[in-house]
């Protein structure tokens, strides 16, 4: 964990710049704002004693929590949060064609080897750290503050550092506590133990939700809000089993705090291709249209991050890029040979405009898919496929699925007859279904570029930039549903989990429900808005704590959860491709083991770290368990100023 303080300076002055654009495209500054002071480049006394510099940190924190989303900057693959889905119940590595695909997790994962974004999890999240650890560091020193509008910084930056630390804690377990800015480098760090960062974090949070304001008596929207704080310190109750206290704080967003369930149709409705895949007007398309994600009317926004096109805020998700099928493949034929599906450019003589696939659905490659789960398994309640879940239902357009879309190679025998898997002989039409053949959420998904879709010789629409949701209210009723749980109130649970359902118009609702029934209804409301492996392992975790019983009746224990824990055995139910022996791609098997429950610390940081020994997690090469580590925050802090 060295830092190199005079590096960071550097590094820090070239974010401002980044920053101070930002903060131009959203509070529309003067273009003043643009120009500090040469020193600023230089010395951050001079830049972060001022309130625009505080600002600047800020809009670098707002920037770099939307990237665990939409990574640092346009990039066609390697979304981060893809590959946090790689390690769940409900998607795995698709990307057939890399010798290098990580579906071997238990073998290849270790120290010196973090495959795809595991290492981003890591180091940036540190960096969001820092970013954090800046505000707090330099806001006593901005002069002409008030202690409210201190303490308004304070607690969004202490926001970002719990939000950061709480991912680190159940990606890596225990971890180096870094609470403020280094004057020199250190290199002689101890891991911190879980439980102590965890107690941290709920003070911090319990601090933010006192100083931090509602949205409603803010300017901006995607800025850190009460509401926001609220729902980062239900998590924080619920890892540190204080059940009652989540369940409070869940109260009072859901019933005191104006924001309510979107229930009935609201904001624009669009439907760009409608000769293509029509969509019925419902709430569940509305509410997932980037343009409306964060309009006032929407009262279910709790933290929206805002990222439009052609702006300074925009980073192309390229969503249906990585999560959709490979339509566009010659691995996938026509009953009589052609290829299934062609993406052609409207000035090609083959176009047909009712089968422009690439336009309507977006043209993905499946860097990750989904698991039979996932499409198929989840979607079953009371041992009936619930047809009128808005969430898999392909009649009104919100759900795509492979036979729903047609064949449109114009010289095909089969041309505008719906795809299929096999032939009348049963003989695969698809030689790759590992990349080519699934089912996905379009309403989820497809978001609009409009330059893609304006070019005329263009067949390739890999998705733009648009608002996501970092925290909306429906998480909040899963989250206190999964709190009475654990406190044994399970009518409780049940209510809160049948008023998702509800809104998703579902025919079928839960009598009764254990925390497979809340974990799958987060598999289905909140795909790609949480990060399902991080969620697993702290769902695994608070299981544990609570002392009661999976769905198959397994009770677990905290200290071993790299040996058994929910989330392995969840995997081993839910997930089959993983050590199933189904599958290989490229000589790999889809394996996981108990361990990768955490991630390894990396080797490098290890290294760094020379006046000291960071402990390695158990399953990796290193550990130790005799490697000391502080047992409280409170120790961590204090050494922070030992060299």
């Amino acid at each position: 964990m060295k830092l190199n303080f005079n590096k960071f300076k550097y590094n820090t002055a070239r974010l401002l710049v980044a920053g101070a654009a930002v903060l131009a495209t959203v509070a529309g500054c003067k273009k003043a704002f643009l120009q500090p002071e040469p020193l600023s480049f230089f010395e951050p006394d001079a830049t972060f004693s001022t309130q625009s510099g505080l600002d600047a940190a800020m809009a670098i924190c707002d920037r770099h929590l939307r990237a665990y989303w939409t990574y640092t900057s346009a990039v066609d693959l390697g979304r981060p949060i893809s590959t946090d889905y790689m390690f769940s119940d409900v998607a795995v590595a698709g990307k057939t064609d890399d010798g290098n695909i990580f579906a071997d997790i238990a073998t290849r994962l270790t120290p010196t080897d973090l495959p795809e974004r595991t290492s981003y999890f890591w180091g940036e999240t540190y960096n969001g750290v820092k970013y954090a650890n800046t505000i707090l560091t330099y806001v006593d020193q901005v002069q002409g503050l008030s202690e409210t509008a201190k303490n308004e910084y304070r607690g969004r930056a202490l926001f970002h550092r719990s939000f950061r630390y709480l991912a680190l804690c159940f990606q890596f377990k225990d971890v180096p506590l870094i609470t403020k800015l280094l004057r020199a480098p250190k290199i002689d760090y101890k891991s911190t133990r879980r439980e102590a960062i965890l107690e941290m974090l709920t003070l911090d949070m319990e601090k933010a939700v006192r100083w931090v304001p509602n949205q409603a008596q803010m300017g901006l929207t995607g800025m850190i809000n009460k509401g926001a704080c609220r729902q980062l310190l239900i998590k924080c109750y619920l890892a540190t089993g204080k059940w009652d206290k989540a369940i409070a704080q869940a109260d009072t967003l859901i019933n005191n705090s104006g924001y309510s369930l979107m229930n009935a149709n609201f904001g624009s409705f669009i439907s760009p291709y409608a000769n293509v895949w029509p969509v019925t007007r419902n709430v569940i398309w509305d509410l997932h249209r980037p343009e409306n994600k964060a309009i006032g009317g929407n009262r279910e926004t709790i933290l929206v991050m805002i990222n439009r096109n052609e702006t300074d805020m925009g980073i192309k998700l390229n969503a249906v890029r990585n999560w959709g099928p490979m339509l566009d493949n010659s691995a996938t034929t026509t009953p009589d040979g052609k290829q299934a599906v062609r993406f052609y450019a409207p000035s090609n003589g083959s176009y047909r405009a009712q089968y422009d696939y690439n336009r309507a659905l977006g043209r993905g490659i499946g860097v990750i898919r989904p698991t039979y789960y996932a499409q198929k398994g989840v979607w079953y309640v009371n041992g009936v496929n619930d047809q009128g879940d808005l969430r898999h239902n392909t009649a009104v357009g919100n759900w795509v699925t492979m036979e729903s879309i047609k064949y449109n190679d114009p010289t095909s025998a089969n041309f505008g007859q719906n795809l299929r898997l096999r032939n009348a002989a049963g003989t695969l039409l698809c030689r790759d279904t590992i990349r080519n053949w699934f089912d996905y959420p379009h309403y989820k998904y497809y978001i609009e570029d409009p330059l893609a879709t304006q070019n005329i010789n263009s067949a390739d629409h890999r998705g733009g930039a648009g608002d996501w949701y970092c925290y909306r209210l429906a998480e909040t009723y899963l989250l206190r549903a999964e709190a009475k749980f654990y406190k044994g109130d399970i009518a409780g649970a049940t209510q809160d989990v049948n008023a998702i359902r509800r809104r998703a118009q579902c025919t079928q609702l839960y009598t009764t429900v254990n925390i497979h029934d809340i974990m799958s209804e987060r598999a289905r409301e909140l795909n790609m808005e949480e990060w399902r492996f991080t969620e697993l392992s702290r769902v695994s975790y608070c299981l544990a704590l609570s002392g009661r019983p999976d769905e198959q009746g397994t009770v677990y224990n905290v200290d071993n959860l790299a040996q058994n824990s929910y989330w392995y055995q969840r995997l081993q139910r839910y997930n089959d491709f993983f050590n199933k022996g189904k599958v290989m791609v490229r000589n790999r098997s889809y394996t996981i083991a108990p361990h990768n429950i955490n991630w390894p610390i990396p080797q490098n940081e290890i290294d760094a770290n020379g006046g000291a020994r960071l402990r390695q997690n158990p399953g990796y090469s290193g550990h130790n368990m005799a490697e000391p580590v502080w047992q409280t925050w409170q120790e961590a802090v204090a050494d922070e100023d030992v060299f």
